[in-house]
C-alpha cells in the first residue's frame, strides 16, 4: 500500500500506533543519554502486524518480515550511539535497509519502557513472584500547585465546578476534590470599585468560604483563569501555592515482596524457571538458606543501583550484568557488616531479564488501540538473541571456596 492511500476502516496507521506507544512509554521520560522512538517508517503507512523483540537484530528482522509485520517494537535501540552511514555494507546499515525494503517500521522504547507503569521493571517483578511493589528509584511525581481562594458562600459550589473544569481537582480516580471552610472576610471597596457585595466607602462583612483544590502545575494559568472567571468579586482573594515534590508511581526498578518466604537458593531456581534460558542461566551471591522474603528487581543493568538496593532494606536484589567488583564489595560488605541490611545478588542474563516486558506491551498495544477502533495482530518473539551461545563449565571449584560461588 502506498503511502497516500488511506488505511482501511479499523486499520491504525504507523502515526497512530506510534502514539499509543509513546502514551504508555513518554519519550520524556527517558534517560538523557538514551535514544527511543521511531527509528525506521512512513507515518502514514498502515500497520496491521506488530512484532515485539528485545534486540533488533539480523535474526528478528528475518523473523519479522516472514511473517508479514508492519512494524517491530524492540527494547533496546538500533542507534544508541552516532553513526555515520547507514550503508547496507554495515549491519546497522543491513537491518534498515531491510526494513525498508520489505515495508516494515522500526520503533524502540528503551529507559522510557524500564520505569514505565507496566514496563519493564514491572514484569520483572510479576514473573518472579513479588507483590505489593513500590518503585526501587522512584521518578518525581507531577508538579503540583493547591489553588486556596475565598468566595461568598453562595459562590462556592459554581466556583469549585469551573476550577474542576479546568483541570483541578483531580486526584487518581477521583474528580473535584476540594475541601473548604467558613469564615468572615472584611474589605473597603474605593470609590472606583464596583463590588458585587457592599457599598464604595464603606466597611464590607461577607460569610466566605475558603475553598482549596489541588491541579499540576502546568494547568496554573487555566485554573486561575477559570477560578476569575467564575469569582463574582471584581478582585478575588487566592494563593497559589506550589506544593513540596513526592516520589512518584513510576521509577527505576521495584521494590516487593514474595507472598512467602523461600530460601536464596530457592528463589534463584524460581527465577530461573521463570525467564527464558539462556547459556549464563542464573547466579547468585549469599547464602544458599538464606532467608528471603523482600526483592528488589531491576531489569537489564543494575549495579550503578546497588547504594539505593541497601537503602532499600530488602534480603535479595534481582539484576543484570552483575560486574565482579561491585558484587565482590557486596559480599565483602556482607562478611564484615553481618549480612543484616546487605542484600544477597542474583544475577540473570540481561536479555532474559527485560524479555518479559514483551507480551505485557504486546497486549497494552493492543487495548490501547482497540479503545480507538483500531486493531492490530501483536507477536512476541520467542527468539533467543542473548549475545551468548555455550557455556563450559570448568573442573570442580577451588579447595575452600565459600558456600554460594558456585
Amino acid at each position: 500500500m502506498s503511502a497516500s492511500s488511506p488505511p482501511p476502516p479499523g486499520t491504525p496507521t504507523l502515526a497512530q500506533v506510534v502514539r499509543a506507544l509513546d502514551g504508555r512509554y513518554p519519550p520524556a521520560t527517558a534517560q538523557s543519554w538514551d535514544s527511543v522512538g521511531l527509528v525506521v517508517g512512513d507515518p502514514e503507512q498502515a500497520v496491521r502486524r506488530v512484532l515485539f523483540a528485545v534486540d533488533p537484530v539480523a535474526a528478528v528482522v528475518d523473523e519479522a518480515l516472514e511473517w508479514g509485520a508492519d512494524l517491530v517494537v524492540t527494547h533496546h535501540p538500533l542507534f544508541l550511539r552516532p553513526v555515520h552511514s547507514v550503508a547496507v555494507t554495515t549491519f546497522k546499515g543491513s537491518v534498515v535497509h531491510r526494513l525498508l525494503r520489505g515495508g516494515a517500521a522500526l520503533y524502540n522504547a528503551h529507559t522510557n519502557a524500564d520505569a514505565a507503569a507496566d514496563g519493564v521493571a514491572d514484569a520483572l517483578a510479576a514473573a518472579v513472584g513479588l507483590v505489593d511493589t513500590r518503585p526501587l528509584v522512584a521518578d518525581p511525581g507531577p508538579a503540583l500547585d493547591k489553588h486556596v481562594v475565598f468566595v461568598p458562600v453562595g459562590g462556592a459550589e459554581q466556583l469549585v465546578d469551573a476550577m474542576a473544569a479546568a483541570g483541578a481537582g483531580a486526584l487518581g480516580e477521583y474528580s473535584r476534590c476540594a475541601w473548604s471552610s467558613t469564615g468572615e472576610g472584611t474589605f473597603v471597596p474605593s470609590g472606583d470599585a464596583h463590588p458585587a457585595v457592599g457599598a464604595p466607602g464603606e466597611r464590607a462583612h461577607v460569610v466566605e468560604a475558603r475553598v482549596e483544590m489541588v491541579a499540576t502545575r502546568d494547568r496554573r494559568a487555566a485554573v486561575v483563569a477559570a477560578m476569575r472567571s467564575a469569582h463574582p468579586y471584581e478582585e478575588p482573594a487566592f494563593d497559589v501555592l506550589e506544593l513540596a515534590a513526592l516520589p512518584g508511581g513510576t521509577g527505576l526498578g521495584r521494590v516487593g515482596r514474595l507472598p512467602t518466604p523461600t530460601t536464596l537458593d530457592a528463589f534463584a531456581r524460581a527465577v530461573a524457571a521463570a525467564l527464558p534460558a539462556t547459556p549464563q542461566g542464573v547466579r547468585y551471591a549469599g547464602a544458599s538458606d538464606l532467608r528471603v522474603e523482600s526483592v528488589a528487581v531491576l531489569g537489564g543493568s543494575g549495579d550503578s543501583e546497588l547504594d539505593a538496593v541497601r537503602a532499600a532494606g530488602v534480603d535479595v536484589y534481582v539484576t543484570s550484568d552483575l560486574r565482579h567488583h561491585p558484587a565482590s564489595e557486596q559480599r565483602e560488605r556482607a562478611l564484615f557488616e553481618s549480612p543484616t541490611g546487605v542484600p544477597a545478588l542474583v544475577d540473570t542474563a540481561h536479555f532474559a531479564s527485560e524479555w518479559p516486558w514483551l507480551r505485557r506491551a504486546a497486549a497494552a498495544l493492543e487495548r490501547d488501540l482497540g479503545a480507538v477502533g483500531a486493531t492490530v495482530s501483536t507477536r512476541v518473539s520467542t527468539l533467543r538473541t542473548d549475545p551468548w551461545t555455550a557455556r563450559v563449565d570448568g573442573p570442580a571449584p577451588l579447595a575452600g571456596a565459600s558456600e554460594g560461588d558456585s
